[in-house]
């Protein structure tokens, strides 16, 4: 099965309780058993969060596969700086063919597979220092004396990186709220569901009603328009004139996707009046080699995949194809930056 093909699947079965979940139900005990004690080590003070100048708000999600942490990490990143706030970037720097260095300074012309694909698309969107590497205390150290006017850092994912302080954590979901309820592998939470968030959370539900029990707010999604690769990579901004145009014109799209949940991205071009025919990808997919026919005339992408193609690789004479990259205005509701800001105030 491909490798899409088997998360997807992966994903359905983490929806119900039925065989593939019973089956792996006595591993999600064993997970559970470890992350119960690994938190119960912070409750008793056995170990302790690192300490670190400045407040840190980390954004994650509960749920494996993609819920919208990265558009939220743009969205908290805005409601900072809109407050005064002059912040930083640290990530894990998921998709990154090495872990070697251990802490990367990411650069507009930094190689996805060196820096991760969500990390250098938030370097191009947010224009603010990012940092990337498995230990994300000594990311966040390395960032701040690099760059000393940053008062404020934002981790991309790090919920369950718990040696990391933070003065809020931004917890968001999907339609998918909860799953089945189980944690991994036998569900897809990351770590049981409590009855009421943590202290110091924000829940945000990329959806249009909430999916769990827990009191948040709503985020509002479209598409941003679109634009060439070569204008997108130049820094040139989307338009709906582009999208109704392509609209308009009738023609059968390739939508190509290499996200958790293709399908949202999918479903938000047809809504748009494009004739999509979906390619969904392996989350972080590589693109060493291009995944739609050669003879393919119009092609849209995620962000996350313009990240890993250069408009080099499409010299004019050399292929038909013409890329259209379809960014996300992606952001919280008023009530959700007020909430986010009182934490750190």
């Amino acid at each position: 099965m491909h490798s899409s093909g088997l998360e997807a699947a992966l994903q359905h079965a983490w929806l119900r309780r039925g065989p593939w979940a019973i089956a792996l139900r006595p591993l999600s005990w064993v997970f559970g058993t470890l992350v119960g004690l690994r938190k119960a080590l912070y409750a008793l003070d056995l170990c302790q969060p690192a300490v670190l100048p400045v407040p840190v708000v980390v954004v994650g999600n509960l749920i494996a596969g993609g819920a919208g942490k990265t558009p939220t990490v743009m969205a908290v990143v805005r409601c900072l700086q809109a407050a005064g706030r002059s912040p930083g970037v640290i990530s894990r720097g998921y998709g990154r063919a090495t872990d070697a260095p251990p802490v990367i300074e990411v650069q507009p012309d930094s190689p996805a597979e060196q820096a991760g694909d969500e990390p250098l698309l938030l370097r191009l969107r947010l224009k603010v220092p990012v940092f990337v590497g498995a230990d994300r205390v000594v990311v966040a150290a390395s960032l701040l004396a690099a760059n000393p006017q940053v008062d404020v850092l934002v981790s991309d994912d790090g919920l369950q990186h718990l040696r990391l302080p933070r003065a809020a954590q931004v917890v968001v979901f999907d339609e998918r709220g909860a799953g089945n309820g189980w944690i991994l592998p036998a569900g897809p939470l990351r770590e049981p569901l409590a009855a009421q968030p943590p202290p110091r959370t924000v829940v945000l539900y990329n959806a249009p009603r909430a999916s769990t029990g827990w009191p948040g707010h709503l985020a509002t999604r479209r598409l941003a328009g679109l634009v060439t690769l070569e204008d997108w990579w130049a820094g040139r901004p989307a338009t709906m004139a582009g999208l109704s145009a392509l609209a308009a014109a009738g023609q059968p799209v390739i939508a190509a996707a290499g996200m958790a949940q293709p399908e949202r991205f999918f479903g938000m071009l047809r809504a748009a009046g494009l004739a999509v025919t979906p390619l969904p990808l392996p989350d972080h997919h590589a693109y060493a080699t291009l995944p739609w026919p050669v003879d393919a005339t119009q092609v849209v992408v995620t962000e996350k995949d313009a990240v890993k193609l250069r408009p080099e690789r499409f010299t004019a004479g050399v292929a038909p194809t013409r890329i259209w990259v379809a960014p996300l205005d992606f952001c919280g509701d008023a009530a959700f930056d007020a909430a986010l800001l009182v934490l750190l105030n």
